[in-house]
């Protein structure tokens, strides 16, 4: 009895590392890696997409402070410089 348990065990064991070595050697063939580049392209044009976002929305903020300035008559004082530091005036 014992070493039918220690035979389905070697067998289970045998198949998990059969199966994970089929799949790591799937990543190697030309599919797998276009699929893996795909991937990879995806995410980086997302990124891209998320960051031009994110400076029109700052652009169109600061276009807005400039002329409600201009709107007004007062002259635009940017309180922060192009370094981030105070007093670039």
């Amino acid at each position: 009895m014992k070493r039918l348990l220690w035979l389905g065990v070697g067998l289970a064991v045998g198949a998990i590392v059969v199966r994970k070595f089929t799949q790591k050697a799937n990543e190697f063939t030309p599919t797998g890696i276009a699929t893996s580049l795909s991937q990879s392209a995806g995410g980086l044009v997302e990124s891209l997409r998320s960051f031009v976002e994110d400076v029109r929305e700052a652009a169109a903020e600061r276009e807005e402070q400039i002329n409600k300035a201009f709107a007004s008559g007062e002259l635009y004082v940017d309180d922060d410089g192009p370094d981030g530091q105070e007093g670039n005036r």
